[in-house]
């Protein structure tokens, strides 16, 4: 069990359904663990005991705690003796932050706890240099150290949440890689009282039919009751809530049988901020800049991966105003533009005064919310920016949400005037399908302003693997340490 919420929010409701679990409604009875963040503090409560038959259990349900990042675990030993010490969530201090860590499933790498010793290791880790080590015998606490230890390696500074974000997930894959079909691989990562990773490599062990996956669903207003699967208890959340409330609840199976759960695709890596799932590394970067990153009072942060990009919009917006004939500054000289990879608005914002029809497009659900509050789209639609180009390109229908939150159908019939993208590219690989959609999309006479960064001859970062056979002939690309693409001009 996983909370992330935007304000401070007890969880005794999805406490009291997932403790049934262990061992009354399920025989995950082996032990539970709870960890919750409180500041730069981590509560945890540990017990052998099953989480259905234990007075601690039965005290955190009493417990009045608040709290806006926590995770819980309920234990079915397959590795491991009933003991403390196997318990999860598993916890460790890294860069004088408290990081936390819960699993299910079977991680074949790190079974053999004998030979700890020469178990894999993660990244730039070299053996001599790890000091993260188990206590106990589980696959599960041995990959957290693992992960620990790879990110010990990997950075001298504190990374930022993009670049944290893109090597969990490179360690995820070096995880699961050569074992895909015997892993299950199902965690939550605590990294401070804002930020909660969960993974996905979903599966069922040999000879079961249980399923071990991850889902996840999120309360926000308005808000409805919710009744949980193993109890007969509903909580009606509309009365215990305001406007500024938001939750994001992860677990291995839906708690409530009336709310909309999702199940995290194979070998999905979400960060979860604010109560809100975030998959794009743009969107990461927007919640460091909001100040949620990694916090430590003795551990500096990397002025190489810093990610202070909020003047580009103006920077841009400047450009094209000393591009156009100086006649149209200061007009809305163009009939239709859109925005790619609208983000939270900001872009739009900038470029409002000159645009009559201002259309945004954003992959991420919450984004789109947030661009929504600031008002400046006349229409908003969820999606990828090279499916909308070429949507909005066939002229055919489709389903946009306007900026008052209705619903349209289709697009708006001619080529844009000014499409732009503030700080989009840098994080796409590959361009030229970007370029291929924006050339196709564009009227006659119309503008592509964008911003990038520019890989430079002298560099000495590897380019990208994913520049495949495939992709020969486009420009080149490496993935840069802040995890923002280069590209050469």
């Amino acid at each position: 069990l996983g909370m992330n919420c935007a304000t401070p929010t007890d969880f005794n409701f999805s406490f009291r359904g997932f403790a049934k679990r262990g061992g009354e409604t399920d025989k995950h009875e082996h032990g539970w663990g709870l960890a919750v963040y409180e500041g730069r503090g981590l509560r945890t409560f540990l017990d052998p005991l099953p989480a259905s038959k234990s007075p601690v259990a039965e005290l955190v349900e009493r417990y009045p705690m608040k709290t806006l990042n926590m995770m819980a675990h309920i234990r079915y030993a397959t590795q491991g003796a009933v003991n403390l010490e196997n318990v999860h969530p598993f916890q460790r201090e890294m860069w004088g932050i408290q990081w936390s860590f819960a699993h299910n499933g079977e991680v074949p790498k790190y079974t053999n706890q004998e030979q700890y010793i020469n178990s894999p290791l993660l990244g730039r880790t070299k053996r001599q240099e790890t000091i993260y080590l188990p206590v106990g015998d589980t696959d599960s606490e041995a990959v957290f150290c693992a992960i620990l230890n790879g990110l010990r390696a990997e950075f001298t500074k504190l990374p930022t949440l993009p670049v944290l974000y893109a090597t969990l997930e490179r360690f995820c894959g070096e995880i699961v890689s050569g074992h895909e079909e015997s892993t299950i691989f199902n965690f939550l990562l605590g990294c401070g009282q804002y930020t909660l990773f969960a993974y996905s490599w979903p599966g069922a062990r040999p000879g079961s039919q249980v399923w071990n996956g991850l889902y996840y669903t999120v309360r926000r207003p308005p808000f409805s009751q919710a009744q949980l699967v193993d109890v007969d208890y509903a909580v009606d959340f509309a009365e215990v809530t305001t406007s500024d409330d938001r939750v994001a609840v992860i677990a291995t199976k839906p708690l409530t049988s009336n709310e909309e759960w999702t199940e995290f695709k194979r070998g999905q890596l979400l960060m979860f901020d604010h109560g809100h799932p975030y998959s794009e590394l743009y969107d990461c970067e927007e919640v460091e800049n909001q100040g949620h990153g990694l916090d430590s009072r003795c551990f500096e942060k990397s002025s190489k991966a810093s990610t202070q990009h909020h003047n580009t919009p103006t920077l841009l917006r400047q450009l094209v105003d000393s591009t156009i004939d100086v006649s149209k500054r200061d007009t809305v000289w163009a009939t239709n533009g859109a925005d790619l990879g609208c983000g939270t608005g900001l872009s739009g914002v900038a470029f409002r005064s000159c645009v009559k029809n201002l259309m945004g497009v954003e992959i991420s659900p919450e984004m789109i919310d947030r661009a929504k509050e600031r008002g400046c789209y006349d229409r908003l639609e969820l999606g990828d920016v090279v499916d909308y180009i070429c949507r909005h390109e066939n002229d055919d229908k489709h389903v946009e949400i306007e900026a008052d939150g209705n619903v349209a159908v289709g697009g708006c019939g001619t080529g844009f005037d000014i499409m732009f993208a503030c700080d989009v590219l840098v994080y796409i690989g590959n361009l030229g399908p970007v370029f291929r959609a924006v050339r196709d999309g564009l009227a006659e006479n119309g503008y592509f302003a964008f911003s990038a960064e520019i890989l430079e001859e002298e560099t000495e970062i590897e380019r990208n693997e994913e520049q495949t056979q495939e992709s020969k002939g486009e420009e080149p690309f490496v993935l840069q340490p802040c995890a923002r693409f280069a590209h050469e001009q």
